[in-house]
């Protein structure tokens, strides 16, 4: 059965046009034989819904399966197939945690730099159509922005296994490298959201930060930086704040970042998508029209399941 959850409201008369926009999300998936063979079933039927684009927002496999080229070949070879344009950010299953005997004992950022020439080396999206995009300019085109109505949309590698901070208490060259660029990126989208006076931004990123470990003063180690940037980026913006991720496999919709005094703020809100052992897809709707700005639509997969 479809669950509708609204947004948050934005009463911006002067957006009042009646066009409306819609996009899907989805993530983590195909983690078994049955996801992979159900995953173009789902595209091709989110594509006859006319939606702008489908975001998947990491870990295209599952945790314990291998790292290897065909892999990311075949994941390739569906997301260009989609008859909507498509946008894919990484996530740890595909990178990170590629390291994992189970996984093939890959060099992850060996691993990353595959991915970078598979799904990031074009000037737009994936599939069938596209729609193009604007890369942060120097070693991570993973970090993308691109315009959907009144709505800016902004990729970041942000993956889970707390970011690739590392397991001691140093935090790993990777992430001091490029967890600056990523804060960057992030900072300078919210600016760029700010100057074209966008009524909305969306943040695509793999991990779960621990939205409620930071509410309660107890940061993950990896996303603290990150949630304090996002936190004080959000309360700055005047129009509304959505950040879609995966990784916990919980499909949610909500508003679990809080202010400093630990009142939740108004207008963020987060998307979770679908994930292993339950697939489906979320609709997102943008309606400035609307008493809200964004309303979200939940879809199982297969539809016999609903």
């Amino acid at each position: 059965m479809k669950r509708w959850l609204p947004g948050i409201c934005l009463c911006v008369a002067a957006l009042a046009h009646g066009e409306t926009w819609q996009f899907a999300l989805i993530g983590d998936v195909p983690y078994s034989a049955r996801e992979r063979y159900e995953l173009p079933r789902m595209l091709d039927a989110i594509a006859d819904t006319h939606a702008a684009l489908i975001a998947h927002i990491g870990d295209i496999k599952h945790g314990q399966a291998r790292c290897d080229d065909k892999v990311f070949a075949d994941r390739q070879q569906v997301f260009d197939a989609s008859r909507a344009p498509f946008v894919f950010v990484p996530g740890d299953n595909e990178w990170t945690d590629c390291n994992r005997i189970s996984n093939g004992a890959y060099d992850p950022l060996e691993r990353l730099a595959a991915l970078r020439s598979l799904f990031w080396q074009r000037p737009d999206s994936l599939g069938r159509k596209t729609i193009p995009l604007e890369r942060q300019p120097g070693a991570y085109p993973e970090h993308s922005r691109f315009r959907l109505g009144p709505v800016l949309f902004v990729t970041l590698n942000l993956p889970g296994s707390d970011n690739n901070y590392g397991w001691l208490d140093d935090a790993s060259a990777e992430f001091l490298t490029r967890n600056p660029i990523m804060l960057s990126w992030l900072t300078d989208s919210f600016a760029r959201a700010r100057r074209d006076r966008m009524a909305g931004i969306v943040l695509l990123f793999q991990a779960n930060p621990g939205f409620r470990h930071f509410a309660q003063g107890l940061p993950h180690r990896g996303f603290r930086e990150f949630l304090e940037t996002l936190r004080r980026e959000t309360l700055a913006f005047p129009g509304q704040v959505v950040a879609v991720h995966g990784d916990t496999h919980v499909s949610r919709i909500d508003q679990p970042l809080r202010d400093g005094s630990g009142m939740r703020i108004a207008n963020f809100t987060r998307v979770e998508t679908f994930g292993y052992p339950l697939m489906g897809w979320t609709r997102g709707i943008i309606d400035p029209a609307s008493p809200t700005l964004f309303r979200f639509e939940t879809y199982p997969w297969p539809p016999t399941a609903q």
